[in-house]
């Protein structure tokens, strides 16, 4: 190879170890601690803001759903919008409110309903629970993410200043969006809570313009009110069957239940008490409170109120796919009623929400999967990292859009399901934490609560079931990757700590005396027999010199679905003479491996590790080391060593026999 050669690939080597490190930067901290994108543990005091700033955070994805929603809303209720949409708001301040209300007081750093059940539900079902929600959350944000900046391209396209030729590439414009929402979030997202206040702000105040014109309008044109009631009596009958029809179409209108999901990921920004602990944040978990009971009731008042104006004065022609209002009805509103110039001023603010909307659920999305799949050992490493996930999350994003043609209403489908499983699982939570603490008013009251959600979820389901389908290929996909990454992360160490009591720290100094020999023991009755035999057979297989220098290890698996363990060592002296070393891990291998390395870095030599080889097909007993920790433990424990420590003269010795 010539010198330049030489030299062009020093800097191409260079350059991807540049790309990787900024790629990867941030991977060592502890995800589950982050409360956003790019933020460092020590930092987390100092990026708190009062509970009202922090509304507008989850408020671009909530508030910013009034681009959309009424156009929905009438799609699907026809004329009867306006009462299901009070239906809708009856169960927002009544159902959802008081849940997450109470979500909030129990996952104060931000880990909502998913961690309530996680505690509830242990072992692999557990896991497995938790794997099924993640799959529904994906729904959920990825699909806020593709349907809010596909409305974006609604707004933009329909604007008449947009140029004619860009008109019919909303897909391509949809991209744009998102790749410049991935853009930001690979830059780093910073003063996140500062704009959205200034976005929030802006576009409520509009909002409160359009409605209030429109509602001018009605006032002055009140046979707009008779055309309705006639259309409401002439379709329906009697005020019973109207009443009745609304309470079954609501479930179609579930869009505008999103956002508390969100209001609760945020909690960790918001400013408590001066005298706020991690263990009691007293001042934290009221501002989250407030913060949803602000939002809910605001949002409540503007649903209405769109729903009804925009009902009354947009024919139904026009929110049909195609129509002048199919997406965007206060928009279209704001063109017909307030003139063009104020109209794209509204559109610039719509655009923007929504696109910011995509920001929180990607927020959203940043804070999840690194605070479960990683613990689980069901994601690369790089997965603790903000942009390999950014770059992930974008191009799943790229993909729905394709898909679903950036079509809105072909996504609300999918993003209802996923908003609705959230908060039925958050109800059943509550419930079953009422329960618990046996609070018996509660716990109907919240029983009810669910109920109404799983009636909501089915008839969704039933109404649009591509939604539960989507739902269904997230699951699939985070399932899939999760066991493929057990599986390959098989072999890897899981101990992220180490602790010897003051008995194994003795045992372990005075065994240094000739050589640290650790007799790995599955243990049975633990009585004199027991130990005498496994001693007996140890020398006699391994020809050891004398069993004074032999410490016995027992490992008991406590909980095998879980992937990282921290060990505490116990030493006990058993029938009077022998010398065992305990521990509870979630796998025997990692333990002894752990042990093992932790032995020789405490004495500076290298310990030896003896096993027994277990009877039966190795394949088998691979699988019960992946699914219960236990199975043909020499040689894991080997392959875990030779992958933890590359060099072989300064890993622990394995013995086997």
């Amino acid at each position: 190879m010539t010198p330049g050669g030489a030299r062009g690939g020093s800097v191409s080597t260079s350059t991807r170890t540049e790309v990787r490190g900024w790629l990867l930067r941030g991977m060592s901290e502890p995800a589950a601690r982050h409360p956003g994108p790019h933020a460092h543990p020590s930092t987390r005091e100092a990026h708190r803001d009062p509970w009202w700033r922090v509304m507008c955070l989850t408020g671009v994805d909530y508030f910013s759903t009034l681009g959309y929603q009424p156009g929905i809303a009438a799609l699907a209720a026809g004329v009867l919008s306006p009462l299901a949409t009070v239906v809708l708001v009856l169960v927002t301040l009544f159902g959802a409110l008081p849940v997450y209300r109470r979500v909030a007081a129990e996952s104060p750093r931000g880990e909502g309903s998913i961690a309530m059940l996680e505690r509830l539900l242990s072992f692999w079902k557990g896991k497995l629970f938790v794997l099924v929600l993640l799959g529904f959350a994906a729904t959920d944000f990825l699909i806020t993410m593709t349907l809010s900046a596909a409305d974006a391209t609604a707004h933009i396209d329909e604007n008449p200043f947009w140029p004619s030729a860009f008109h019919g590439h909303e897909v391509i414009v949809t991209l744009v969006l998102l790749a410049a929402l991935g853009a930001v979030f690979l830059k780093g997202f910073t003063e996140a809570v500062g704009i959205a206040v200034v976005l929030v702000g802006v576009y409520l105040a509009l909002n409160v313009v359009v409605i209030a014109d429109s509602m001018w309008h009605i006032v002055t044109e009140p046979i707009v009110v008779t055309h309705w009631t006639t259309a409401v009596t002439d379709s329906h009958g009697s005020p019973f069957m109207i009443i009745a029809v609304a309470l079954l179409v609501f479930p179609k209108l579930a869009l505008g239940l999103s956002g508390f999901e969100t209001g609760v990921a945020v909690m960790p920004h918001i400013e408590g008490d001066a005298d706020d602990t991690e263990q009691r944040p007293t001042g934290r978990i009221r501002g989250a409170r407030r913060l949803l009971t602000s939002a809910a009731v605001i949002m409540s008042i503007f649903l209405i109120f769109s729903s009804f104006v925009t009902t009354l004065l947009i024919p139904a022609r026009e929110f049909q796919p195609g129509g002048a209002a199919n997406g965007r009805a206060l928009a279209h509103l704001a063109h017909t009623y307030l003139g063009n110039g104020f109209g794209t001023v509204y559109d610039i603010s719509t655009i923007a929400i929504l696109w910011f909307a995509g920001a929180s659920a990607m927020a959203g999305l940043l804070n999840l999967v690194p605070r479960y799949l990683p613990r689980y050992g069901m994601a690369p490493d790089w997965a603790r990292a903000v942009r390999p996930l950014v770059l992930v999350l974008t191009a799943i994003a790229f993909l729905v859009t394709i898909l679903f043609n950036a079509d809105v209403d072909a996504q609300g489908g999918a993003y209802a399901t996923g908003v609705l499983v959230l908060i039925t699982s958050a109800a059943v939570a509550v419930t079953l934490s009422a329960r618990r603490a046996r609070q018996t008013a509660k716990t109907w009251g919240f029983a009810a609560i669910a109920a109404v959600f799983v009636y909501v979820t089915i008839a969704n389901v039933i109404e649009r079931p591509d939604g539960v389908k989507i739902g269904a290929c997230f699951i699939a996909g985070i399932v899939g990757v999760s066991a493929v990454s057990r599986v390959r992360r098989a072999f890897d160490l899981r101990v992220t700590e180490v602790e010897l009591d003051h008995k194994a720290q003795m045992f372990v100094r005075d065994s240094v005396r000739s050589n640290v020999r650790l007799v790995a023991n599955e243990p049975d009755q633990r009585d004199a027999h027991e130990y005498r035999e496994k001693l007996r057979q140890t020398m006699h297989d391994h020809d050891l010199p004398s069993p004074g220098d032999v410490l016995f290890v027992e490992v008991t698996v406590t909980d095998p679905s879980e992937f990282e363990t921290r060990l505490k060592v116990c030493g006990e002296v058993r029938a009077g003479q022998y010398r065992v070393l305990t521990m509870q891990a979630s796998a025997v291998p990692p333990a002894l491996a752990a042990l093992a390395l932790d032995v020789r870095d405490r004495t500076g030599h290298r310990p030896h590790l003896y096993f027994e080889w277990t009877e039966g097909n190795p394949v088998r007993h691979f699988l019960r080391y992946l699914v219960l920790g236990q199975g043909e433990v020499a040689p894991v424990t080997r392959e875990i060593l030779r992958q933890a420590v590359a060099e072989p003269e300064r890993r622990p010795h394995v013995h086997v026999g």
